[in-house]
């Protein structure tokens, strides 16, 4: 049985995939976990700027009435090098996605004002 929480952050996940497939991403995959972390959604953007398709990791933050920090600052070190580890993880088990040029997206929900900000390209792997 889930949690209230759970089950928030299932439609929120839900909103934000509907939001993108609008845009012509296509799924990949949905919540992959390894030991590291989780990526919330794999998914593809097919008409990025340079005309090649892209492997976006996307994630998404939920945050309720009251939270001490919104959706996109919760986003913090931590939280980002758990996803870099889970989406090399991904690269690793898939080759086939190995050769793609990929990126890290979010998609902020905050359910005080209702919002939904989507921040491509949120953030970089520090080499």
């Amino acid at each position: 049985m889930n949690t209230l929480r759970q089950q928030l952050g299932n439609a929120g996940e839900r909103e934000a995939e509907t939001f993108l497939i609008k845009r012509q991403f296509k799924l990949v995959e949905r919540n992959y976990r390894c030991r590291g972390g989780e990526i919330d959604l794999v998914m593809t953007d097919p008409n990025p700027t340079d005309a090649e398709e892209v492997l976006v990791f996307v994630e998404v933050r939920l945050r309720g009435r009251g939270a001490q920090v919104s959706a996109l600052d919760s986003i913090d070190a931590g939280k980002r090098s758990r996803l870099i580890m889970a989406a090399r993880h991904f690269l690793m088990s898939k080759p086939e996605w190995q050769e793609h040029p990929c990126r890290f997206d979010v998609i902020a929900m905050d359910t005080s004002n209702d919002r939904l900000i989507w921040v491509p390209n949120a953030f970089e792997i520090d080499s």
